[in-house]
């Protein structure tokens, strides 16, 4: 028999997870495809980068959390083709997420507006959604 949380629980633990990233969490963009764990080095190029709203995360709710405000590059970094994201601390160093990106409807753990990336070209995430487990 299998685990299962009540969605307070479930909530409570989603909601924890933007307190524990901070206000200004860095999202970073990146070429290829992601490493093996948040505790791996980095990979491929940064595409785009940008420190999210202090908000950055809705309420989590029936289990969910999406994201918040907007959620965009106005300058990308570099030209490629976005491969994987990564959600860091403020200071940029800690990595505390990372997951597949796709274009919108594409079905990835996040999704933009465009995943072929042309230097200053603005980036905007569409959607990225986390859904806790144990339901």
């Amino acid at each position: 028999m299998a685990i299962q949380l009540s969605v307070a629980v479930r909530n409570a633990r989603l909601d924890a997870f933007e307190t524990t990233v901070g206000t200004a969490a860095i999202l970073r963009i990146r070429t290829g495809a992601q490493p093996s764990s948040c505790a791996t080095a980095d990979s491929g190029t940064v595409l785009a980068e940008a420190t999210l709203p202090s908000d950055w995360m809705a309420a989590a709710s029936s289990g969910s959390k999406g994201l918040s405000g907007t959620w965009q590059d106005a300058s990308a970094n570099a030209a490629g083709t976005a491969g994987h994201f990564r959600i860091y601390d403020a200071a940029g160093t800690t990595c505390h997420l990372q997951g597949s990106v796709t274009a919108t409807g594409g079905g990835g753990d996040m999704e933009l507006n465009n995943t072929s990336i042309a230097s200053t070209q603005t980036v905007t995430i569409t959607s990225f959604t986390l859904t806790d487990a144990n339901a």
